[in-house]
């Protein structure tokens, strides 16, 4: 006589069956696991390069050095009423006197007022420059680095061309050649329009590292045209070097005026009141009275310093592996 199969017994040859113990949704919390968690601070390149540089000293620093400047260029009467360019030979190399800090220059001239009036010249000649060198830099640099083959080939030959050629060297050549034309517009021109190479070499690079990205792919493959991929997704992701390299080069760029200015070929003397004109007329007396040519020095150099200090910050900034290396 046979048994019949018991129905939870299981067959020779089988495995048991496992039981699974499956929570109630009331006691999984599915949407906490789940749950992407998004950080209560936003971040990206520019929010973190900003948070890294407000705890720094040497930002702080060039900034109140930079307001200083910028102030003075704008408004020089605020410090000074006295007019640059009313001048006695009876006060030649004259020494500090009440409402004349600085004393006077061998023409008579208040060397104080004439600092502060030609902040304004040598910074707004700065200005023009890093304008027209970030210009075409940028349109040089991007165009090459993201098309590539033979556009990149003839525009980077154009670039090598100009920077072979030193561009205080071709300043002075170009305001020599327009004499009759010299004011803080010419000689912009003719210092930017030789320095812009170094700021396309750096944008075309960039532009070669972050064409490639993931994200230039997507735009593309939505149908996006090449030029407005360039100028909606690949050229802001790499303006960062050309920002810092912008801003150190407006130091380069004041001193250039001032250089030019020094050498006679720059801004006249008898229209312009700028920091060059200043040093070059005060180094017939240099050995006599060498304050008139220290002070509008002074003034150059911690302009410089200020716009150098900024930039050296922003770049540190805006690196992720120098920030993290502090």
């Amino acid at each position: 006589m046979h048994n019949a199969p018991n129905p939870a017994t299981p067959a020779r040859g089988t495995r048991p069956p496992i039981e699974h113990f499956v929570a109630s949704v009331e006691e999984t919390p599915v949407a906490a696991v789940d749950a992407v968690r998004i950080g209560e601070k936003k971040s990206n390149l520019w929010l973190d390069a900003w948070r890294d540089m407000r705890v720094r000293p040497m930002f702080w620093i060039s900034v109140v050095i930079l307001v200083v400047v910028a102030l003075v260029s704008l408004f020089p009467t605020l410090f000074s009423q006295v007019d640059p360019r009313t001048c006695s030979l009876p006060f030649s190399n004259g020494s500090p006197a009440p409402g004349h800090p600085l004393g006077y220059n061998k023409q008579g001239c208040d060397v104080y007022s004439r600092i502060l009036h030609g902040t304004s010249t040598s910074v707004s000649v700065g200005l023009m420059v890093i304008l027209i060198t970030f210009v075409i830099g940028t349109v040089m640099g991007a165009i090459a680095g993201f098309f590539g083959g033979a556009v990149d080939s003839v525009l980077s030959r154009i670039g090598d061309i100009f920077f072979s050629i030193p561009y205080i060297l071709a300043a002075v050549v170009v305001m020599s050649v327009f004499q009759e034309y010299r004011n803080p517009f010419v000689i912009a021109v003719a210092i930017g329009g030789f320095s812009w190479p170094i700021t396309a070499r750096i944008v075309r690079s960039e532009i070669l590292r972050v064409k490639n990205a993931d994200f230039v792919m997507a735009a593309e493959s939505l149908g996006l045209s090449r030029m407005k991929t360039l100028i909606k997704h690949v050229l802001p992701n790499a303006m960062a070097p050309a920002i810092v390299v912008t801003t150190i080069s407006l130091s380069s760029a004041i001193v250039a005026e001032s250089v030019l200015s020094f050498l006679g070929v720059g801004l006249p003397r008898g229209e312009f009141i700028s920091w060059g004109n200043d040093i070059s007329a005060a180094q017939l007396s240099l050995r006599t009275d060498p304050m008139p040519l220290i002070y509008p020095s002074l003034a150059l150099t911690i302009t410089v310093l200020g716009f150098i200090l900024l930039g050296e910050t922003v770049r540190d900034a805006l690196d992720p592996k120098a920030r993290a290396r502090r």
